[in-house]
């Protein structure tokens, strides 16, 4: 299911509702997703709630376990995006609102699928980035982070020969 409380322009609640079931097949995941596309306002009241984290972020992924909603379904659980910072994050990188919103909704599947970039070593790096390929999405989430210069706001789209210039 996809809530749509802020709307980005080429994005239907059908064609991301259509992406999210191709991205969770892709990713092996089962079980519903419930998917908001929200404001940063409600993006730091979620943060600030789960992570104490007084800021707006841009995906958020609350996993539901194996918990059923009482129909006999097994929902996989939800996620939240921020239609704002999808918004920014497009502008900069130079692809569609849509795209974008795409990318951080495979990326919480990802972590509704129990990949953590955090402490996997690059397992959810290398699954984003095969995923994201599949799908035909531009440089994914983790990508990005690893690609930044450190006081940056921006990101820089690095070629991997550039990255490996750089780590040798």
């Amino acid at each position: 299911m996809v809530i749509l409380e802020k709307k980005i322009e080429g994005l239907s609640k059908a064609a991301l509702n259509r992406f999210v079931l191709r991205a969770k097949r892709a990713a092996g995941l089962r079980g519903d997703i419930t998917v908001l596309l929200t404001s940063n306002a409600a993006m730091r009241s979620l943060n600030s709630r789960f992570r104490r984290l007084n800021k707006p972020t841009d995906v958020l992924s609350f996993p539901s376990g194996d918990m059923t909603n009482g129909t006999g379904a097994n929902p996989a659980g939800e996620i939240a995006i921020s239609a704002d910072i999808a918004l920014r994050n497009a502008l900069d990188l130079g692809h569609a609102p849509a795209v974008e919103v795409k990318i951080l909704a495979l990326h919480g599947i990802l972590h509704l699928a129990g990949y953590d970039h955090e402490r996997d070593n690059g397992t959810m790096a290398r699954k984003e980035t095969k995923l994201r390929r599949a799908l035909n999405l531009p440089i994914s989430l983790i990508e990005r982070a690893h690609t930044s210069p450190p006081n940056s706001a921006k990101p820089a789209l690095r070629t991997s020969r550039q990255r490996k210039a750089q780590t040798a």
